[in-house]
Order: C-alpha cells, then sequence, then structure tokens
C-alpha cells in the first residue's frame, strides 16, 4: 500500500482517546473470558490500556484492550511477528488464549488480549546506561530486523502516525499542540531540517515489518552479573508494521538519549552495534540522524496533543518530560556534525553525494619546494616555528599547560627568539585547553591552523589554491576551491570581491602593518570545509575553532588539515588508544593487568591529574607510587642533574646514600633503636630482604603472614601474599615456611566490632604457639601496619602492640610493611606503626621514594642487618645508587617544603567526611576505612548481611572514569574504592570527586 504523506494518520485530529475500560472492567474481562478472578491495575498507554492480572495463586499476567482504531489484520501480524521473533531467538511474551482457544476476544466492542508477564526490571526509569548496555540495545534491534526480514503478512501494510515515514507530516500536524511557542517553532524547524536530509536518501532506504517501538519502555531489563539492568524482553508490538529498516535502529537510538542527555554522541555505540548486526547502507547510515530527530519531534508533538485530548492520561503526562529530553538531546549536535559522526563509527568514508557517497580528495599541496607559509605569505622572511601545545609537549613542562596565556607564552618565545612566524597546527589536542576537575571534556583539537607573524611591516597575501572568492570582510575572505572544498583566512585584509576568479599564487590582499611601536604578534587563521560544514564555522575563521574529542571524528571529515597549502608539516592526531590497547594484546602475558574494560591512553601526569592523548584530564585517586604528584619538577630536576654527573652502584664511595639513608632515619620516632638502612629497587624486594634478614637473625625459617595480604610478587614475597584476589589459590599454595594468621579485620573478620583487637592477638599467640609445638618457631611476623589490601582497614585497638609482644616473646622479629600505607600518607603521621604506638624490628619501605623512581628499601637495626652476612655479602647494582638516592632526597626535600603529611591529614579528613555524607544518602556505601590519603570506601548490598557489591563496585569505577576521576577497587571481594592519591591533592579535587561519586550513585552505572 502506498502511503500519501498529506493524508491524516489515525485519528483526523492527530491523536487517539483510550478505551473506556477501567480496573474493575477488567477484572470483570478475566474473568468472562479467561476464566481468571483476579485484581487488576493499571500499567499505562498512551493509546491502549494495559492492565497488571494478579492472579489468586499470585502469579501474574497482562490484559491488552485495544484502540478501535486497530484491525483484527494488525494483531494476526503481531502474532506472526512473535513466532519469527522466537524462531530468531528474540526473547518476547506469550499470547495467551482465551476460553474459547482464541488469542483475541471481544469485549464490550474492544478487542481483549492477555499476554504473560515478563518480570524483570524496567528500563525507561533506569537513569544511566552503560555503553555496553547501550551497545546490547543496538544488537537487539538489529536482531528484530533480521528476525522480521521475510515476514509478510497482510495486516503489516498499514497507515500509522509512528511509521517514520510520514513522521514529519505527523510532527507538523500535531505541533500546533505545542503551547510553548519556543519550543514549538523549535521542533518544527528540526523536523524540517530532517526532513531535508532524509529526502536525498528516501528512495534507497529498504523496507521491510519493524518493530516500530523497540524502546527502553517495550523492552524489559535484567539485572546482570554486573550489577547493570541489560535488555531483555521485548514487549508491545502494536506499532509493527512496514516501515524502514533503518528506523528501528534510530527509534531504539532516540530512546537511549535522555539517559544521559548531555551525552547524545554516546548512542553512537548502538549505532555501531546494529551495525555489526546488520550491515546498514551508505543511505541508511545518513539517515540514521535525521530520522533520531524526526523522531524525538514527533514525541514532543505527540505528548503535548496526548494531553490536549486525553489530559487525565498519567502516563502521557509522566512521559512529556522524558520525551522532551529526548529533543533536546537529539538536537543538541548539529545534524550535519551527528550525520559525520554516525558515517565515522561505522566505517563509511566520504560526502553525501546522491543517495551514496563520494570521496573528496584533499587539496593539492603546495608544489615541491616551497617553503613554509610562503604560498600565502610569500613575502615572508625567516623562519617558521611549529608550536607544540599538546599532550606530551615539554616546553609545557611543570603545569605551565594550566597557565591562561600558555599559548600566548608559546609564541612569543618563538618570536621572541628570531622567528618570522609560529604555527599552531591544525589537529593537536592542545594540552593548553585542558581543563581540570571537569566531568566533560574540554574542547582541545583545533579544526583550524592559527598563524602568529612577528610585529612588521604589511605583507602580500596570495592564494594558495585557485578558486572562486565567496565571501569577503574587513579581514577575512572565503575561497571555492575546484575541488569541493571551502578555503577560509582570516588576518588579512582582502584585495579581491566576491565572485572573482582567484589563480594559484594570485594575490587576495595582505597583512596589515603593525601599529606604531605595537610589537603584539599579528594573527592570521587558515581552515579548510566541506561546504556543508560552513554554518558550523565559527567567528569567520578568525579562531581555532576547537572541538571536544568525542567530536573530532566528524570534524576531521569536514575540516581537513591544510597543512599542505600551506607547505607545513602535518601534525594532526587522532585518539590511538585502541591502536595501542590491541598492540600491548600481542605482547602481554595474559596474566598482566589493565585497568578499564575500555582504557584512555594515558601520556601525560601533573599533580593529581593524568591527561589522555585527547587532552582529557582526570583526577588521580588511585597513584600512591607518586606521593608528591606527576611531573614533579625538583624530582625532574634531580634526576637530569646526577645522571649527567655520576651513576654507579653502592660499593664505591660517594655521599648521596649516606646522607638519603640518614635523612630516612631521621623520620623514624626518637628511640626506636632502628639505625641502618638497606636500599633496593622495589616493594617486593624490600619485602623479600626483610624476610631473608629475619630468617638470618633468628636462625629459624617459618614466617607468619596475615590472611588477605599483599606483599608483592618476588617469590619470597609472593609466598608471603595471601590475597585471594591477587592469587584465588594463595591459601592451598603456601609454601611449608609461611604460617597463615588470621585477618584482624573488626569489620569483616572472625571477630567484629570495637574491642576485638585482644581477641585477634590471642589468637595470634594461639599459631605461635602450635607452630613452636610442631618445632617450626616463628622467626618473623609481617604485617601491614594499616590493612592496605582490604582498602586501609585500620588495625583493632591494641592489637599490633599485644602481637608484636607475643611474637617477640616467641623469639620471633616484628617487620611492618610500610610499604603502601608509609610516607606520611596517613596525614597524622608519618608512618602507619606509629597510629598503633608500635616499633618494629624490620621496616619495609618503597612505593612514594621515588616519586614514581624505582626505590626501595628496608630499615632496621645493626644488629638485625649484620646477619645477613651470614648468608654472604649484600648487593643491589641499582639499589642505593646516585641517582636514585638523588631522587629520594628530592622527595623528602618537597614533603618537608609542600606539607605534604599536613596536606594528606587536611584534605584526607575532609573527603572521609564526604564519603561519609555520602553514605548517609546511599546505602550502597558501607564502612568509610582508612585515615589520612589512604581511605577505603567499601561498598555493600546489605549493611546487616555485609554482602559485598562486588560487580557494582567495577561498574561505578567504570563510570567515573567517564566523570573524570580514577579510581579502582581492592580488597578479598574487591568491593572497596581504593583511595590513595598523591599527597598534593587538593581540597577543590576532593570535592569534584566525592560529587562525581554522588552522582553515579544517584544516577546509575
Amino acid at each position: 500500500m502506498a502511503l500519501d504523506p498529506t493524508a491524516p494518520v489515525g485519528d483526523e485530529a492527530g491523536g487517539l482517546v483510550r478505551p473506556a475500560v477501567s480496573a474493575d472492567d477488567a477484572a470483570r474481562i478475566s474473568s468472562e473470558l479467561y476464566g481468571i478472578d483476579a485484581a487488576a491495575v493499571e500499567l499505562g498507554s498512551n493509546q491502549d490500556r494495559n492492565y497488571l492480572l494478579t492472579h489468586p495463586d499470585g502469579s501474574r499476567s497482562v490484559l491488552r484492550i485495544d484502540n478501535p482504531v486497530f484491525a483484527q489484520e494488525a494483531r494476526d501480524a503481531q502474532h506472526a511477528a512473535l513466532d519469527a521473533y522466537r524462531r530468531a531467538g528474540v526473547r518476547v511474551p506469550a499470547v495467551l488464549a482465551g476460553l474459547d482457544g482464541a488469542l483475541t476476544q471481544t469485549w464490550g466492542g474492544y478487542a481483549v488480549r492477555r499476554s504473560e508477564f515478563v518480570d524483570g526490571v524496567p528500563l525507561v526509569d533506569a537513569g544511566y546506561l552503560a555503553p555496553v548496555v547501550l551497545e546490547e540495545f543496538g544488537a537487539l534491534a538489529a536482531a528484530s530486523v533480521r528476525a522480521l526480514e521475510s515476514l509478510a503478512h497482510p495486516g503489516l501494510d498499514r497507515p500509522h502516525m509512528w511509521d517514520m515515514r510520514v513522521a514529519y507530516d505527523e510532527t507538523v500536524r500535531l505541533a500546533p499542540a505545542i503551547t510553548d511557542p519556543v519550543l514549538r517553532e523549535r521542533v518544527i524547524q528540526a523536523a524540517q531540517a530532517a526532513h531535508e536530509a532524509l529526502a536525498a536518501v528516501a528512495d534507497a532506504l529498504p523496507v521491510q515489518a519493524i518493530h516500530g517501538d523497540l524502546t527502553d519502555d517495550n523492552v524489559m531489563g535484567i539485572r546482570g552479573d554486573d550489577a547493570r539492568v541489560h535488555p531483555g524482553t521485548v514487549l508491545d508490538l502494536g506499532d509493527l508494521s512496514l516501515g524502514w529498516r533503518v528506523a528501528e535502529l534510530a527509534v531504539t537510538a532516540s530512546s537511549m538519549l535522555h539517559h544521559e542527555p548531555d551525552r547524545p554522541e554516546r548512542v553512537l555505540g548502538t549505532v555501531a552495534a546494529f551495525h555489526r548486526g546488520a550491515e546498514l547502507s551508505a543511505a541508511e547510515a545518513r539517515a540514521v540522524w535525521p530520522l533520531v530527530v524526526l523522531r524525538a519531534a514527533l514525541l514532543v508533538a505527540s505528548g503535548w496533543r496526548q494531553l490536549e485530548i486525553d489530559g487525565d492520561n498519567a502516563y502521557a503526562r509522566e512521559r512529556v518530560a522524558g520525551e522532551q529530553a529526548i529533543f533536546d538531546a537529539a538536537t543538541l549536535i548539529p545534524l550535519v556534525e551527528a550525520t559525520e559522526l554516525v558515517l565515522a563509527e561505522v566505517g563509511l568514508m566520504g560526502a553525501p553525494h546522491g543517495t551514496e557517497l563520494r570521496l573528496l580528495a584533499t587539496p593539492a599541496p603546495a608544489a615541491a619546494g616551497t617553503l613554509p607559509l610562503r604560498s600565502l605569505l610569500p613575502d615572508l622572511v625567516g623562519e617558521v616555528a611549529m608550536l607544540d601545545p599538546g599532550v606530551e609537549s615539554e616546553a609545557l613542562e611543570a603545569g605551565a599547560w594550566l597557565a591562561a596565556d600558555a599559548e600566548v607564552s608559546l609564541a612569543a618565545s618563538a618570536l621572541d627568539g628570531g622567528a618570522a612566524a609560529a604555527v599552531l597546527p591544525h589537529g593537536v589536542y592542545r594540552l593548553t585547553r585542558t581543563a581540570i576537575d571537569a566531568t566533560d571534556a574540554a574542547k582541545t583539537w583545533p579544526a583550524n591552523t592559527e598563524i602568529r607573524l612577528a610585529a612588521g611591516d604589511a605583507l602580500r597575501a596570495t592564494a594558495p589554491a585557485a578558486g572562486t572568492v565567496l565571501a569577503v570582510g574587513p579581514d577575512a575572505l572565503l575561497l571555492a576551491l575546484s575541488d569541493g572544498w571551502l578555503l577560509g583566512i582570516s588576518g588579512i585584509v582582502p584585495s579581491v570581491v566576491g565572485g572573482e576568479s582567484v589563480a594559484l599564487g594570485g594575490a587576495i590582499g595582505a597583512v596589515a602593518a603593525s601599529a606604531a611601536g605595537s610589537e603584539a604578534p599579528r594573527a592570521v587563521t587558515v581552515g579548510l570545509r566541506r561546504p556543508d560544514a560552513l554554518p558550523l564555522t565559527e567567528d569567520h575563521f578568525a579562531s581555532a575553532q576547537l572541538v571536544a574529542p568525542e567530536r573530532v571524528p566528524a570534524w576531521r571529515r569536514l575540516a581537513p588539515d591544510p597543512a599542505g597549502l600551506l607547505a607545513l608539516p602535518e601534525r594532526g592526531q587522532r585518539d590511538e588508544s585502541g591502536d595501542e590497547q590491541e598492540r600491548r594484546s600481542r605482547i602481554f602475558a595474559s596474566a598482566q593487568e589493565r585497568y578499564y574494560d575500555r582504557p584512555m591512553q594515558i601520556e601525560r601526569g601533573w599533580r593529581h591529574h593524568l591527561v589522555d592523548t585527547t587532552g582529557r584530564a582526570y583526577v588521580d585517586m588511585v597513584n600512591n607510587v607518586t606521593g608528591l604528584g606527576h611531573g614533579h619538577p625538583g624530582v625532574a630536576d634531580a634526576v637530569n642533574r646526577q645522571i649527567r654527573i655520576l651513576n654507579t652502584n653502592s660499593r664505591f664511595l660517594y655521599r648521596e646514600l649516606a646522607e638519603y639513608s640518614e635523612r630516612l632515619l631521621d623520620l623514624l620516632p626518637p628511640g626506636t633503636g632502628l639505625d641502618t638502612v638497606l636500599l633496593v629497587n622495589s616493594g617486593s624486594e624490600a619485602v623479600d630482604l626483610a624476610l631473608r634478614l629475619a630468617q638470618a637473625a633468628t636462625g629459624r625459617r617459618t614466617i607468619v603472614s596475615l590472611r588477605e595480604a599483599y606483599h608483592g610478587w618476588t617469590m619470597a614475597s609472593d609466598a608471603v601474599t595471601t590475597s585471594a584476589y591477587d592469587n584465588p589459590y594463595a591459601l592451598e599454595s603456601r609454601p611449608d615456611w609461611v604460617h597463615v594468621a588470621d585477618v584482624p579485620n573488626e569489620y569483616r573478620g572472625t571477630y567484629r566490632g570495637p574491642g576485638t583487637g585482644p581477641k585477634y592477638a590471642a589468637d595470634l599467640g594461639a599459631d605461635l604457639a602450635a607452630l613452636a609445638a610442631e618445632g617450626r618457631d616463628a622467626a618473623g611476623f609481617i604485617c601491614e601496619s594499616v590493612l592496605g589490601n582490604a582498602g586501609g582497614v585500620r588495625l583493632p585497638e591494641g592489637y599490633l602492640a599485644d602481637a608484636y609482644a607475643r611474637v617477640r616473646a616467641a623469639g620471633g622479629l616484628c617487620i611492618a610493611d610500610e610499604v603502601q600505607v608509609g610516607f606520611g600518607r596517613m596525614g597524622s603521621t608519618f608512618w602507619g606503626f606509629e597510629q598503633s604506638g608500635v616499633v618494629p624490628d624490620i621496616v619495609t619501605i618503597a612505593k612514594p621514594m621515588g616519586n614514581g623512581f624505582p626505590i626501595g628499601g628496608v630499615i632496621t637495626s645493626q644488629r638485625v642487618a649484620d646477619a645477613l652476612a651470614s648468608q654472604g655479602q649484600f648487593f643491589s647494582s641499582a639499589g642505593g645508587n646516585p641517582l636514585s638516592c638523588r631522587v629520594g632526597l628530592a622527595v623528602l626535600d618537597a614533603m618537608r617544603d609542600e606539607g605534604l603529611q599536613q596536606n594528606a591529614a587536611v584534605v584526607g579528613e575532609r573527603l572521609r567526611r564526604g564519603f561519609e555524607a555520602l553514605a548517609e544518602r546511599h546505602a550502597l556505601i558501607g564502612p568509610v576505612h582508612g585515615a589520612g590519603l589512604y581511605l577505603g570506601v567499601e561498598l555493600v548490598r546489605d549493611r546487616e548481611t555485609l554482602e559485598p557489591a562486588t560487580a557494582e563496585a567495577a561498574a561505578i569505577c567504570e563510570r567515573l572514569r567517564e566523570l573524570g576521576v580514577i579510581v579502582l577497587t581492592t580488597s578479598e571481594r574487591s568491593n572497596v574504592l581504593k583511595v590513595k592519591p598523591p599527597l598534593c591533592l587538593t581540597a577543590e579535587s576532593a570535592d569534584f570527586v566525592v560529587a562525581a561519586l554522588d552522582r553515579v550513585l544517584t544516577e546509575g552505572w
């Protein structure tokens, strides 16, 4: 049946009044037609009536009373579609026959059907949807069109207002119901633009049977193992009909938009997944976003009309805000740009040409041998400096990129150094535009090339390509080039007029001379545009036109690099994180870990911020290794100076080794008796050495370690690592010289709550006695001073003092593993063991000692250290060398000068209070462990049973990454958010992190 776009569809006025069937009526229908005495509760619908029936035995079904506008043929087609879905493996509910065996019943003149009730989680109000869920919706839409592609039935060929082939006409017809004039005009204009874009490809769009309303409201969700809600069972085939195949995708994608309306580009994942399952043609790909916009416009217009004719429809009233959110999101990105994002996502190249795409050759570059910029400024004399404002720029060290005038300074430095011109290149993600403590990525990618010219006389400007002058302004002009591109140039006074043809090298104007006495650089900007992107161009090409990273795939197609025309080297960049991930996968072992499902590529750090290759900044809440913060200039200077002077091994005599060792000893509490330092390269080596020292000093072998501990990856340090999270077989695979004692966790341990320290210590004493009885007397007891691997869980009051006393009474030595929790991180004390008022016999240290440079160490007494001689000489090739010692000294200087321990105390307490305030609002948060800047936010599904929210914790970390926060999980159950940032964390960043976590817990993950 041919569709007449001028004919009204459905109700002449553009809306449908729902059947006048009450809940009491629904109960009667259930009894009379199905023989079930059920209680009925309305579910809501725009045009029909749906009731949930609860049967006497507690089971449920759904009763649907169809709007009279739908014919029986349409219902029969729906039943056929259900069969097709089932054959294809798409989950759908069955229609249940009445007492007479028929699927469709009649009551009061209305057609009635009853179907299975589908239990699950509604998705329409689910809040944020993770990327994997968005992709699953795209895959489901693809499965739908595959299942229905061969379905033929007379009932499919029916006119209705939700057929996207008539969506524009329906929107125009219904728009007068929108009483807000501004919104009404926006809807009409957006629909018109989408309609025009569709007209170019409509004839090439395949038509088949489609669900037509495969949305988050018509798919029942399933709670997955990852604690997210995933699409499950397809519901409500009321809009089943023939339609454009691609409309199935567009309708699904549009329904995803309101889940995070300020980031519409996220639904590109839905598009990509559909494409993988049901490949889009070029015409279909071009139609996707216009159809999304049209669907959104129709939803708004229809919603207002429905309220106009059925004001008591609470379901429709509740949907109005969501429908406008969909429309706002669909129109947030300009239509041309959104379409290019779709094409880029599915890997289709070219510019629109008829119903297809045509590749556009980029303009021919300047002739070989042309000096930089001379194709535009032939009289320029001097060098041209290519500036680097990028993420890895050496000119932006020590946080220089945060200065508001960073780009001005880069150009000034080059021009002051004698360059005639300085170029800020096209396509280089600018670190200078990176925003910190921001939930959204800043606009960092320039679509234009910016040139800064030294002050001086006027400079003649010539055309770098032949073309026709389209427009001129006081200081800008636009050329249409012969190959279809537009070239915009700003910063020159044109000497040509509109319509004039210009040959390659022909005069087009001049850069004005500098004002008398002015040394200010002169600005020239050059940009290429595809003609359909010209309306999106800002400032008449007078600025860089910066683009957010997620929108760069479109702009790379719409605004190619003019470097070739200008005889400049191309420096353009793209996000290569996917390539880098693939590269690692080829050379890494499966045991090597990687953060995140969709990792970003980090190439810069500054203080407590990390920056990826697109200039997106993240608050780093996990890098306790870089205690001072990333990129610390004092450490960098120390490395640079010492590596130029001397780096050898500790068998030679030089002052740095003793100086650094003395500084470490000075940090210990007075009277400890710890007077000897042995330096190595890592925490694992430090623990390994500490174990050897204990065994050598006591003449025994057995080491007692706590359950759920992590101490390292060397053979010995791994032997005392008992964490089942790191090694599921840890407890049953310990060597015979390791004894595992109970972990004193007063939140999750054998004994819970305050006052449990003596009980845990008594148990440890019993273990020591049992070992002695077996002839396995303990050489040492190793324990983190705060249970770092558990997420900063503090030891019970009095436990460590009692435990140390019992170990020493048994003739063993006490080893404090301070690798994670020491070095000022506790805030109130420099060492973690000071929290318990004890003095260990051996202290292991590492991670923050070198601020990322590999340094580890053991501090002990001369007596214990000398025992090592029984096993030969001690030597570490790099441990304690001049370079590592000089770095270590620089770290200690910075910690002192910058007050980082005090900062850990103040900002750490601020963080703790923030997390505890969140716990009052979000039941998922259990206790907040730790102190200073070693905190752990434990997530539990039930505060009574303590069921760990492991899947939720992992998903929350993924969402926090999207919002600019790097935080990861720890503990045996991996349900604790570990918070151990660089000690320079600011109050502002701490507040940002708390706010981001609040948002995730509120909106979803």
